[in-house]
């Protein structure tokens, strides 16, 4: 289990350790096309459609891009925290969508019936499983035949020059969740459960000006939320020095795709 996985239930009991991640990504990314209305145009779904998000966190995706979509969506949000499914409903039922319900629930042991939904929604979610398959064989049986599965997830390459920086903590100068569930395994799997997979990749790239908020990111999991002041100085120093190195803006590689397969009819 990777550092970024390891205490799901510390790191995703409401959205601030979450929020503190996605500040680099909502601040300093360049993109052509903004990350979730870019997943958003190549969902292809129906309007009126029931749609699952499993995982759902706080709802950002849909709150970014319900204006976006096709009309009257009816849409169920899944999240094994109870505070991140009363952060999203709440969130998401002042959206145009044409319901909104919340459930608590288990990834890999889905509380709905077979063939329930056109389409499931996974966005950087799958690599907090134990066994990512069986999250993958359980969205499966919920889709209608036909019906889409979507799941996000990082290259092994992704934002590799901030997370060399982590080495001072112990960790592997690379992106944790990619570790986990990255872009060979999202293929594999996905491609073993439904017969098909498409992948894109999000053509972007991070500026980040703001050394403060590499620092908050990167120490708002394991093993940096529990480093010793010792550590906590070293890694300071670390980022002054990058960015230093970098005459005060570190460009930032990411990798970060769309994983699409359809049910067989």
């Amino acid at each position: 289990m990777s550092s970024i996985t390891a205490d799901n239930v510390g790191q995703y009991g409401d959205s601030r350790k979450l929020a503190a991640r996605a500040r680099l990504h909502s601040q300093y990314t360049i993109a052509e096309t903004a990350w979730f209305p870019w997943v958003a145009a190549r969902l292809s779904l129906k309007p009126g459609a029931p749609v699952l998000d499993v995982g759902c966190g706080p709802a950002w995706f849909w709150a970014a891009t319900a204006g976006l979509l096709p009309e009257n969506l009816d849409l169920t949000l899944a999240d094994l925290s109870q505070g991140m499914v009363d952060e999203a409903v709440s969130r998401c039922n002042a959206l145009p969508f044409g319901s909104v319900r919340g459930c608590q629930a288990d990834a890999a042991a889905l509380p709905f019936e077979e063939g329930a939904f056109d389409a499931v929604v996974a966005m950087h979610m799958l690599y907090h499983l134990p066994d990512p398959a069986a999250g993958i064989a359980d969205m499966s049986r919920v889709l209608k035949p036909g019906g889409l599965l979507a799941v996000t997830t990082n290259g092994a390459g992704n934002m590799r020059e901030i997370y060399e920086l982590t080495t001072i903590f112990g960790s592997a100068p690379s992106d944790p969740a990619a570790e986990a569930f990255g872009y060979d395994a999202a293929e594999r799997l996905m491609r073993s459960h439904f017969g098909n997979v498409s992948m894109a990749q999000h053509p972007a790239s991070l500026r980040i000006t703001e050394p403060e908020d590499v620092f908050l990111a990167l120490t708002s999991y394991p093993p940096g939320d529990g480093a010793g002041e010792l550590q906590l100085t070293r890694f300071r120093q670390a980022i002054t020095d990058a960015f230093r190195q970098c005459n005060g803006v570190l460009e930032v590689h990411r990798e970060t795709a769309l994983f699409l397969s359809r049910k067989t009819a």
